[in-house]
């Protein structure tokens, strides 16, 4: 790994160029490689990582927006500040779907994109994930020592539900959480690996990686990204593809945020800090109102039970 970053307080990271590095936060790593295709150094796909004022709340963006050039750099200027303005959200359902609405205005001739947005609550380790028509995230559970697709809840809608963003509006979004410990992993990724073809010209499809990835170590996770591309190389018989590529590995670690009475007062004046003098133009949103955001800065008893409403376990 080229470089690792540190992420700061309310920073949004990523973006849509070539990048192979790690980003630590409280309660989580996250290791990203992204190449865009051909010679232009800006791709279709999207990443992003983002951490609120209190340390308690990292957020994960995975999206691959349709079509590449100038078009796609603004849309990502535009996800990004829209990932800095829910940066203190616990609950990713209002991002989710204001992404979708927000796309839907920015997109131009018909453009679209499959996402995935994760939300990680490091004081309960849960992972809460909305998948917008995406390919499904790869889980490694330690305890079984085996991996598994990550699928959202299977709720019957009245009306159209998880489709990419941009495609219809209003759109509902399904949530799943899973509960990260010691040693799992989850990787993010976009549809190129499953989209590699053998040498009999079958696509790999989600299932084909998933036995791709079992045959994949899952220890260094660092290097898991590596050890996946050049494992669906073999299999895909040597063919390099035409299309973006982006792998997000992310894992617990024993980091947690300071939470406290003086922490609390802290994160409030970052906010207030922020709303008087925004980075990148954009003012960050006021958080959520509710006893776990607010109170939860202060005293970690309020934090207890977060993520546990649904999932995958």
């Amino acid at each position: 790994m080229a470089d690792t970053h540190t992420m700061q307080c309310m920073e949004v990271w990523g973006g849509n160029r070539a990048v192979d590095n790690g980003v630590v936060m409280p309660g989580l790593d996250a290791w990203v490689y992204a190449l865009p295709f051909g010679d232009g150094g800006e791709g279709g796909d999207l990443h992003y990582v983002s951490s609120c004022a209190s340390g308690r709340i990292t957020r994960i963006l995975v999206a691959d927006v349709s079509g590449h050039g100038q078009g796609v750099a603004e849309i990502a200027g535009k996800l990004r500040g829209l990932m800095r303005r829910y940066v203190n959200y616990i609950d990713q359902t209002r991002l989710v779907e204001g992404l979708n609405r927000e796309f839907a205005g920015i997109g131009r001739g018909g453009q679209f994109a499959t996402a995935v947005i994760a939300t990680y609550f490091a004081p309960t380790d849960y992972l809460t994930l909305s998948n917008a028509g995406h390919p499904r995230p790869l889980w490694y559970r330690a305890r079984t020592r085996d991996w598994r697709l990550l699928t959202s809840r299977d709720v019957p809608r009245s009306g159209p539900a998880n489709i990419p963003l941009g495609i219809a509006e209003p759109t509902k979004y399904d949530v799943a959480s899973i509960h990260l410990g010691r040693g799992d992993v989850v990787v993010v990724y976009t549809d190129s690996l499953i989209e590699a073809r053998d040498a009999a010209g079958r696509q790999i499809g989600e299932h084909g990686l998933l036995e791709i990835a079992r045959s994949v170590r899952a220890d260094e996770p660092e290097g898991i990204a590596g050890r996946l591309l050049e494992a669906v190389r073999r299999h895909a018989a040597g063919s390099s593809g035409g299309d973006d590529v982006t792998v997000v590995v992310l894992r617990p670690n024993a980091l947690r945020p300071r939470i406290g009475p003086l922490q609390g007062l802290l994160s409030a004046a970052r906010i207030g800090w922020e709303a008087v003098r925004p980075r990148e133009g954009v003012r960050i949103g006021r958080p959520e109102g509710g006893v776990v955001n607010v109170l939860g800065a202060f005293f970690n008893r309020f934090n207890r039970g977060v993520g546990r409403s649904s999932g995958n376990e």
